[in-house]
């Protein structure tokens, strides 16, 4: 498996063994793939230590970039390639110059942040704390003619009062990293943001987080104690396999964005895996997944944080077999209103969803023995105030299914916001439904 190829994470240890044109194919296909580009629109570019700066070429179709595509601009000033580089290189050599510490750079226009653009709006990250520790508070740069000299300018100012992202008036988006991995990460997650509040607005008065709850996530909590784990049985290999390839397609159906969401399976009564720390969503292998056992954590891997919780669950529950953390733009767009998500609606909403709990913000962070109280199989599914959702299932298909469904009613619901009141379904409906498919045998 090559690191940063097609459709391959990059791993972090790995990145300088994969050649700048590959990383920048790899991250504008991603980018294009999810509607945040189009076919014409947008730029990435990688500052290499002797100060070539490799980078998208002018006037070609960002879906069907190739290697040799791939243009670069030697610290000399001289260039190799097919052809000349983005008309926009003057604002990549301006923010290099402005910010030593950043190594790589993605402009595009996604349409939330374009949205905000246009309204000469920054996007609050404060609204979830993954949102403001992988991007910081967001910058903004004035209008100024594309591929200018004083464009590059104002980005580069916005850019060396240290913002790490940048909306630009009337524009798009640009984010720097100290590699093309971090850029990406907080590109992604800031277009997350962008959208979710345009989706949260439309349901009322929008909650953010102050900054010392943002920080939360970021409290050093006492790392598990380790064990050597054996060889693993086939039910183990059977849910690693599971495991992986729903966290997959869950990116692709934007469930989860690279940044955000954990994913575990229960094994027996007090083991399960769990997604690692501090990966990417779009693909993670058999042997990143964490083994908890008893407590600990095998040997030589770091859990999710969310782990604690999880555990907390199971121990609780004996009949959840799978948990997921997520926060799809329109659940979460839920999660920081105050608005209540009503699952009776719809009849597959009731069914799956049952009633949407709220739980307050921090209990995620603590033991997790509040959270394990508040779900039961009579209510597998809760939001979590200003971060996303938390579904149990029966198995890691059932908790995947839910997650689903629950991000269709939060959107359907918030669509309908438009056409007029919604009707929730009669006591009597729900009464036959209940009756019909949740009724124990």
């Amino acid at each position: 498996m090559i690191p940063f190829a097609r459709g391959v994470a990059l791993n972090p240890a790995d990145r300088w063994l994969v050649h700048p044109r590959d990383q920048i194919l790899d991250v504008i296909e991603r980018i294009y793939r999810n509607r945040m580009t189009t076919t014409s629109g947008g730029n990435i570019s990688i500052r290499e230590a002797n100060g070539d700066i490799w980078i998208t070429p002018a006037r070609i179709d960002k879906g069907s970039l190739r290697r040799d595509d791939i243009v670069c601009v030697r610290a000399d000033g001289s260039r190799t390639g097919a052809h000349p580089p983005s008309s926009e290189f003057p604002f990549h050599k301006a923010i290099y110059e402005a910010r030593p510490d950043l190594q790589a750079i993605v402009h595009a226009h996604p349409v939330a942040l374009v949205a905000f653009s246009v309204c000469r709006r920054i996007p609050d990250t404060r609204l979830i704390p993954q949102a403001r520790n992988v991007c910081g508070e967001v910058g903004f740069a004035p209008y100024a003619l594309p591929g200018s000299a004083k464009l590059g300018d104002n980005i580069a100012r916005t850019f060396a009062a240290g913002h790490h992202c940048v909306v630009l008036e009337n524009h798009g988006v640009v984010v720097g990293g100290v590699d093309l991995r971090q850029a990406f990460a907080r590109f992604e997650t800031l277009e997350f943001a962008a959208k979710t509040i345009v989706k949260a607005a439309m349901l009322g008065e929008i909650r953010y987080l102050d900054e010392e709850r943002t920080k939360q996530p970021l409290t050093k909590v006492p790392p598990l104690a380790e064990f050597a784990p054996e060889r693993a049985t086939e039910k183990e290999q059977e849910l690693r396999r599971a495991l992986c390839e729903f966290i997959g397609r869950g990116y692709r159906q934007r469930l989860f964005i690279s940044t955000e969401g954990s994913f575990s399976a229960r094994i027996d009564d007090d083991a399960f895996l769990i997604t690692p720390a501090k990966f990417d969503r779009r693909s993670v292998s058999v042997e990143e997944l964490v083994l908890i056992r008893g407590g600990q954590r095998e040997q030589g891997r770091t859990p999710s944080r969310a782990a604690r919780l999880h555990r907390a669950i199971y121990r609780r529950h004996p009949e959840f077999q799978a948990v997921v953390n997520a926060c799809p733009v329109n659940a979460t767009a839920y999660s920081a209103t105050a608005l209540p998500l009503d699952s009776r609606t719809i009849p597959e909403s009731y069914i799956f969803l049952k009633d949407v709990a709220r739980i307050p913000f921090g209990a995620q962070y603590a033991d997790g023995q509040e959270i394990a109280e508040r779900v039961s199989p009579d209510n597998p599914v809760a939001l979590l105030e200003n971060d996303g959702a938390i579904v149990c299932g029966t198995s890691v298909l059932d908790a995947f299914d839910r997650l689903e469904v629950l991000e269709t009613t939060a959107e359907a619901l918030i669509n309908s916001r438009p056409l007029g009141e919604v009707v929730p379904m009669s006591a009597a409906v729900i009464e036959e439904l209940t009756a019909a498919f949740l009724k124990k045998k």
